[in-house]
């Protein structure tokens, strides 16, 4: 049996990808995935191949020339033509395609053509319409809880993709016979998409017509030791907080404002360099900063984790027990942001551009004994075997649908 994965989108996008294909691996299922070559090292320590995807992704979000909006039309075509030429090849002899990341729009033409199964799996809740779904966040607007359903807006969302994703893709389908797709976000979402994110941080409160599998999230372990001097800084002294945005842009100085909002309450700080190479602001001895690392390990032994609001970030944190601040950027890091406020275990920062005052006061917030002892709970409730009961899953489907072929036609 062969699974192909695949994924153009940052680490976040990825390394849930990598535990799938962990829990695959253990079925004896053969894995290869399909992402940017900037994870090459992640594949690695699954032992899976990787198959690169285009150019370095981070070279094209920090580079010298950072991709903008107004690069968008050319970025989804670019994005269709690489998914028919390195998936389709890629996928090649295999059963099923996991897809994820940045609109996988020619993903599943490819299935349609080699004629394999497809599931498309998103990692939040907010990408699929419930009876609670809610406006998608402005810049500087963070998710605001208890906003009702605004069917009108997933229909613009729709029409945002359509403009994007729909002649590139059809351009492509047509040249290899396939009818023309309309709604390109539906085809490529289908009515069955699979949730990988924890039942606890992100409920499903129903859809519309969509019947979505939700398997828990997809984690995967990272048995890593830290290294010999970040330990080392570990055990001087008082649990610090760690600051850390992984692969997005962040406000210029961001770094500046969270290591003096911290040193307000007289913490030590552990800064997370990221894509966006954040850096010291002067040689104190209470600041630490480390590139890549095993946050598994590292946020169970921290005070509090101030962070992005990736759906990655937020569940690690949650795992660990350890409060949250979350500082939200694109995407669907308000919802991230607004659930770890509603949970309890941590704050969310208003908007995306934070000040010493107003990252001290949720610091503040996340520093409170009841906030500590609810992320601990909440710490209790999560699901690990996420990635577990998607690799049965999956290949259940499989050898269901292989069965399905064998099996010969009833008599007329």
């Amino acid at each position: 049996m062969r699974v192909l994965l695949s994924s153009w989108g940052s680490r976040g996008d990825v390394e849930p990808l990598m535990g799938l294909a962990f829990e695959l691996r253990k079925t004896g299922v053969d894995v290869s995935i399909c992402a940017p070559p900037d994870f090459a090292d992640l594949a690695a320590r699954v032992d899976v191949p990787l198959i690169p995807m285009g150019q370095s992704l981070r070279e094209l979000l920090h580079g010298e020339k950072p991709l903008t909006s107004a690069d968008a039309p050319r970025t989804a075509a670019n994005l269709v033509a690489m998914q028919f030429e390195t998936v389709g090849a890629a996928a090649e002899g295999c059963d099923a395609i996991v897809a994820t990341g940045l609109m996988p729009a020619g993903v599943r033409s490819i299935t349609q053509l080699l004629d394999i199964a497809y599931v498309c799996v998103t990692f939040t809740p907010r990408v699929i319409p419930s009876p609670e779904y809610a406006p998608l966040p402005r810049p500087g607007r963070p998710f605001q809880p208890g906003e009702t359903d605004n069917r009108a807006l997933w229909d613009v969302d729709a029409e945002r993709v359509n403009a994007l994703y729909r002649d590139p893709l059809n351009a492509q389908r047509a040249a290899r016979d396939l009818p023309p797709v309309d709604d390109v976000r539906d085809h490529v979402l289908t009515r069955r998409p699979w949730l990988a994110a924890d039942p606890v941080l992100a409920p499903l409160q129903g859809s519309f017509g969509f019947d979505v599998v939700q398997t828990g999230a997809w984690i995967l372990p990272d048995e890593r030791p830290l290294p010999d001097d970040l330990v080392a800084f570990l055990d001087v002294g008082a649990p610090p907080v760690f600051v850390g945005f992984s692969s997005v842009r962040v406000p210029a100085g961001v770094e500046a404002v969270a290591i003096q909002a911290i040193r307000r309450h007289g913490r030590r700080i552990v800064l997370g360099r990221g894509w966006a190479d954040l850096g010291l602001v002067d040689d104190g001895d209470d600041c630490f900063a480390v590139g890549e690392v095993n946050q598994q390990a590292l946020f169970r032994r921290v005070a509090a984790v101030v962070h992005h609001g990736g759906a990655g970030t937020t569940t690690t944190a949650a795992c660990a027990g350890v409060p949250q601040v979350v500082v939200p950027q694109i995407a669907d890091q308000p919802y991230w942001a607004s659930r770890v406020a509603d949970l309890g275990i941590g704050a969310a920062h208003d908007g995306p551009d934070p000040t010493v005052d107003s990252l001290a006061a949720a610091l503040r917030t996340a520093f409170a004994q009841t906030t500590r002892a609810r992320a601990a709970d909440v710490a209790r409730e999560i699901r690990r075997d996420g990635a577990a009961v998607a690799a049965r899953r999956l290949v259940e489907e499989i050898t269901t649908r292989r069965a399905g072929r064998e099996t010969p036609a009833s008599p007329r």
